[in-house]
């Protein structure tokens, strides 16, 4: 027979689990949470009038090889470090791709600066030039593929 010990020990025992599992669950609502609200705030300093103004001069300029420099040289390297820092937070996990893929079009932004890029890379011997602008642009291009071959 079970005696009222052993069913308090079961009680406390099975008490323990729940909590552990919801402060799990909310540790990991809290993470989720906090990235929500800095991808936010990051607005107010990504998605000025100075970037957009950058953004629009990137996009109507045409341009072969490095003459790009000479045309919108400023904007170009303000949407390359714009990207460049959050292709780093992506990376660092600080936030995730889908809150930059969604709110941001980083691919697109880097196929057009892409022959600006790696002229750059080229002309100051870096490789790594806006390295994570490029890992950024690649994240959010798996990030969509994945999302279609889930709808497909």
């Amino acid at each position: 027979m079970v005696d009222l010990t052993e069913i308090s020990a079961v009680v406390a025992a099975a008490g323990v689990l729940i909590g552990v599992a919801y402060y799990i669950l909310d540790m990991r609502n809290q993470s989720r949470m906090r990235q929500m609200g800095f991808i936010m705030r990051v607005p107010s300093s990504f998605i000025s009038r100075e970037v957009f103004e950058a953004l629009a001069t990137v996009w109507k300029t045409e341009f072969k090889d490095f003459d790009f420099e000479e045309k919108c040289g400023i904007e170009a390297s303000q949407m390359s470090a714009l990207c460049e820092d959050l292709g780093l937070l992506v990376k660092r996990k600080v936030i995730d791709i889908s809150l930059v893929a969604e709110r941001y079009n980083a691919n697109a932004v880097y196929q057009k600066l892409r022959p600006w890029i790696e002229e750059g890379r080229r002309r100051t011997n870096n490789p790594k030039l806006y390295e994570w602008f490029e890992y950024l642009a690649n994240e959010e291009k798996k990030y969509y593929q994945q999302l279609a071959s889930k709808t497909a």
